[in-house]
């Protein structure tokens, strides 16, 4: 069942949401070469509580820590280590935060200091693609309608689109209805309407779509262990329209990034 939410809550959900935004703008500052996924982990643990925050990952379904931290091959729920980033490497970083009872939940795919330049295509791409499918976002568009979208956009570059998992509802629940794939077929699936809020969150791989789930429950990696790139927006429908709740915002102004990627997507200027 799809959960709609007022004007008010989604004013909510938006302070939910720019917590998360606020710790991955931290944390851009400290992803560098020889450090431990376990200490990034740390610092976004205590800036989301001094923001007056829960992190929302944090014994959810009894994970074990604050961020899902999935590095090069490994696709979404990477489990924080002592481990250190070497150059050349990318982490994507899985960060949710619970505040007025609402989730955020929001993710980026961060170089570690130089990359190889398929390996920034890779990144590139996959985060156009998220914008590609924020557009689709809006009343009497189907599920289906995104999904397409973002399949269509990264399958042209020779990308492997992740089957097995998709975005999602969002609100006082981490998961709510309705799942919001990757790929599909236009006008299929749910319809969108009034005061949804979703997750999307385009998972791209190098390689083939195929992944492998390890024994830990957690870790997934591509089959074939080329690198993986995530990137993951809150969005609600206001006045018919695709809204941004989060964004990238303090994560350019850490890494002197100017971008204007987020306008066509905001009806009031952001509030910082």
């Amino acid at each position: 069942m799809i959960i709609q939410k007022t004007k008010e809550e989604i004013e909510l959900m938006r302070q939910s949401a720019l917590v998360v935004s606020k710790t991955l703008g931290m944390l851009a500052k400290e992803v560098k070469p020889g450090v431990t996924s376990l200490y990034l982990d740390k610092l976004a643990e205590e800036f989301i509580r001094e923001q007056g925050a829960i992190p929302g990952f944090l014994g959810l379904y009894d994970f074990p820590n604050t961020l899902c931290m999935s590095p090069n091959s490994q696709v979404v729920h990477g489990i924080p280590n002592n481990t250190p980033l070497t150059e050349g490497d990318i982490l994507s970083i899985d960060c949710g935060a619970i505040l007025n009872d609402y989730y955020g939940d929001h993710a980026y795919t961060f170089p570690v200091g130089e990359i190889a330049p398929e390996t920034q295509k890779l990144l590139d791409v996959t985060k156009e693609s998220l914008y590609v499918g924020i557009r689709e976002f809006k009343v009497g568009n189907r599920v289906g309608d995104v999904g397409y979208a973002i399949q269509q956009y990264t399958e042209k570059h020779g990308y492997g689109v992740v089957r097995e998992l998709v975005g999602h509802g969002l609100g006082k629940t981490m998961h709510e209805d309705p799942e919001m794939p990757n790929y599909g077929r236009r006008g299929r699936g749910k319809k969108f309407i009034e005061g949804m809020v979703v997750a999307i969150e385009p998972m791209t791989n190098m390689g083939t779509q195929k992944i492998r789930h390890h024994k830990d429950g957690w870790t997934i990696t591509t089959l074939d262990e080329k690198p993986s790139a995530h990137f993951e927006h809150n969005v609600a429908i206001v006045d018919g329209k695709p809204e941004l709740l989060s964004t990238f915002h303090y994560i350019y102004e850490a890494l002197g990034i100017e971008s204007d990627e987020e306008k066509e997507f905001r009806q009031q200027p952001l509030v910082l």
